[in-house]
């Protein structure tokens, strides 16, 4: 499978160069891992967590509504440790689309009646609530997914509204080539049966757990080397908490049903909802 090539400039001034005494000899700034949040434990070998190790931006890899996602490379200067990671920078509450935040948003709660009634209302101080619950949701959900084994990059950090993550293609070159997604790809017969069983048996595991991508589709998940990868979780619905999460989960399947059945295969879409609310009720 073709992953899709990446073009690093020269230099990408994403971050300000520190020019003070205390700026890195090398990259754009100090590695922000210290007083980060960190992702779940087992932590995989690639991640870097050494204080003297150094971070530049090297680029944007994708632009979108409520979240541009960076290349980041992050290296202990004077080694050969480096990673290549994929960092997310989630908007300001001035700067993102809240207009589909409601239906989401049902059934999470926050400790404070004040900060509840400011996040119903859309002020100022509400939308940067809503925002930080939108970071801390993906990286939570992300952090759990991957503890269960299912198909998402694993989270490495959260830091106020930045959250780095394992970087989904190939990274051995000078040049880091992302993988493509799912909606661009031309599967064979075969693959296409693959993927799709590997699409339907993640979506069962997270019925099971009681939740839903929320807003699943061809362009939410990526394809490495065979490989389904499913992204982009801040909206993670809880099905049963969530008054309408029944129909986030109907809309995930009936979503990439149809992508699979334009494609050539035989997809029972009403068999694959009957699936998912069957997981999603054994418990009750």
């Amino acid at each position: 499978m073709a992953h899709q090539p990446f073009h690093l400039p020269e230099r990408h001034a994403a971050f300000s160069v520190d020019t003070s005494p205390d700026a890195p000899p090398e990259g754009d700034r100090w590695s922000s891992w210290d007083g980060a949040t960190h992702g779940p434990n087992p932590r995989p070998g690639w991640v870097i967590t050494d204080l003297g190790a150094v971070d530049a931006d090297l680029g944007v890899l994708k632009t979108g509504k409520e979240a541009d996602v960076h290349v980041l490379r992050r290296w202990v200067p004077g080694t050969d440790r480096v990673v290549t990671m994929a960092a997310k920078r989630y908007r300001s509450g001035d700067h993102r689309l809240f207009h589909r935040d409601a239906g989401y948003l049902e059934g999470r709660r926050v400790r404070k009646s004040r900060e509840m009634r400011a996040m119903a209302r859309r002020t100022e101080f509400g939308k940067q609530m809503i925002a930080g619950q939108w970071a801390a949701a993906e990286f939570d959900a992300l952090g759990t997914l991957h503890a269960l084994g299912l198909p998402v990059p694993y989270p490495v950090q959260l830091d106020e509204s930045e959250m780095l993550m394992e970087f989904v293609g190939a990274v051995d070159g000078p040049t880091p080539v992302a993988a493509p997604r799912l909606v661009s790809v031309r599967p064979d017969t075969d693959l296409l049966a693959d993927l799709f069983d590997q699409l339907r048996t993640a979506m069962l595991v997270l019925a099971r757990h009681g939740w839903a991508h929320g807003d699943l589709s061809p362009y939410n998940a990526l394809v490495d080397d065979g490989r389904l990868v499913l992204i982009d979780w801040p909206q993670v619905v809880d099905v049963i908490g969530n008054p309408q999460g029944f129909t986030f989960l109907e809309r995930d399947a009936l979503t990439m049903a149809t992508w699979f059945r334009r494609k050539g295969l035989e997809v029972d879409e009403g068999e694959l909802v009957a699936d998912l609310v069957a997981e999603a009720t054994a418990g009750l």
